[in-house]
C-alpha cells in the first residue's frame, strides 16, 4: 500500500481540536510519566540505591526489585503515550505504521475508559502515599521518606493532567456533540 495516505484524523472524523489547556495537561501528564518517573526508577532498576537504605535496598533488589522497576518504567512510558493520544490525531485514527489497524478509528470508549482508569489509579495511589507519609514518616523503610515530597506533586501532575485530557477527549469525541 505504498503511496496511500490516510487523511488527518480531524478531517476523517470531524472531531474538533483539543483546547490549549487540554493539550498542556496531556503534555504535562506525559512529561511527568516519562521525565518525572522513569529516570529515578531506572537508577533504582539498575541497582543504584539513590536515596535508599543500602542494605535494605540490596535485599529488596535481589528479590526482584530490578525487573519490577523496569516493568513500572515501561508502564510509565505507555502512560505517557496514552496521555498524548488523547490530544493527538493518532488518538482518533490509527497511524499508517500500525499494522492491521492503519486508518481505522481508535475505539473511543476503550481509550476513554483506559485514561480515566489510569488517572483514578494514579490519584488513589497519590492519596495513599500522602496518608502513608503522615502515618509513617519516621519509620525505617527502604527509601528515604523525603522521596514522597517529590513523588506526590509528580503523581498529582501526572494524574490530574491525564484526567483533564481524558475529559477533553471524551467531550470532543462524543457522538452527541
Amino acid at each position: 500500500m505504498s503511496g496511500v495516505t490516510v487523511p488527518s484524523a480531524a478531517v476523517v472524523t470531524g472531531v474538533p481540536r483539543p483546547s490549549r489547556s487540554a493539550h498542556r495537561a496531556a503534555c504535562a501528564s506525559a512529561l511527568s510519566a516519562t521525565l518525572g518517573f522513569i529516570p529515578l526508577h531506572a537508577v533504582w532498576a539498575l541497582g543504584i540505591p539513590l536515596w535508599a537504605d543500602e542494605g535494605r535496598f540490596r535485599d529488596w533488589y535481589e528479590l526482584g526489585g530490578g525487573p519490577y522497576l523496569f516493568v513500572l518504567s515501561g508502564l510509565a512510558l505507555l502512560a505517557g503515550v496514552l496521555a498524548l493520544s488523547l490530544v493527538r490525531p493518532w488518538g482518533l485514527v490509527f497511524p499508517n505504521w500500525v499494522p492491521l489497524a492503519r486508518g481505522r478509528r481508535v475505539p473511543r470508549r476503550t481509550l476513554t475508559a483506559t485514561a480515566y482508569t489510569v488517572a483514578a489509579a494514579l490519584l488513589l495511589y497519590t492519596a495513599w502515599a500522602a496518608a502513608q507519609l503522615t502515618l509513617h514518616f519516621g519509620d525505617d523503610g527502604i527509601f528515604s521518606p523525603w522521596i514522597v515530597v517529590y513523588g506526590i506533586p509528580q503523581f498529582l501532575v501526572w494524574g490530574i493532567g491525564l484526567l483533564i485530557a481524558a475529559h477533553s477527549y471524551r467531550t470532543r469525541t462524543s457522538p452527541s456533540r
